[in-house]
């Protein structure tokens, strides 16, 4: 895995759907379905429709933080938080294919553990400050280096990146960039995802998923 990884964010709206599709044109590699409303049908509904355009684009989609939203929508895998019973109760809904991905913050630990445990990626962040989430913990570039040099899984760098701090992330390890506001904001979204690809293909270290 590795590329321009693009989560929603739920003041998208109802643009929601045309804004995934300007990313993945301009090359987004995976879509991450985030958002925590109690509206079960409408998520579902939501998702589907985004899992069938990255069908269409040949990306991956993901679900935060509800493998049964996951499993009922055929999506790709599902990103799971730091509780250490979400990885295995993942891995036995949704079987041995799906892809897994752990939030470890800015901890070392949480990630060589959750390889350990057979994830398939792990995110670290926020390295900049982020406009959605302004209180996570902060990581840095040295936790990148000892991550990278320590992990055979793809490494996910999030919070408040821009092509002007990306590639910094890229040459100290990361392989994906996780990005919210700088894609979604943009008024090119298109192109705005086709600058954060071309910087993936040109300076990220790929390891294999």
């Amino acid at each position: 895995m590795r590329g321009l990884y693009v989560i929603t964010d739920g003041s998208i709206g109802n643009e929601l759907l045309d804004k995934v599709e300007q990313a993945l044109r301009g090359g987004a590699a995976i879509v991450q379905y985030r958002d925590k409303s109690a509206d079960t049908a409408r998520r579902e509904q939501e998702a589907l429709a985004l899992q069938a355009l990255c069908r269409q684009h040949n990306a991956l989609f993901i679900i935060n933080d509800d493998v049964q939203l996951a499993k009922a929508v055929q999506a790709d895998g599902v990103h799971v938080g730091k509780d250490d019973a979400a990885l295995a109760t993942a891995r036995d809904y949704l079987g041995k294919s799906a892809i897994i991905g752990v939030s470890c913050y800015n901890r070392l630990e949480l990630a060589l553990q959750a390889a350990q445990q057979g994830a398939d990626y792990i995110a670290f962040g926020s390295f900049f400050p982020s406009p959605t989430k302004p209180h996570a913990p902060r990581a840095t570039l040295e936790l990148l280096r000892e991550a990278r040099s320590q992990l055979e899984i793809p490494i996910c760098a999030i919070g408040g990146i821009t092509l002007e701090n990306a590639p910094d992330l890229l040459a100290n390890g990361a392989d994906m960039l996780a990005v919210i506001t700088d894609i979604f904001n943009n008024p090119d979204i298109t192109r705005q995802a086709t600058l954060y690809q071309a910087l993936t293909r040109k300076q990220a270290k790929h390891y294999p998923a």
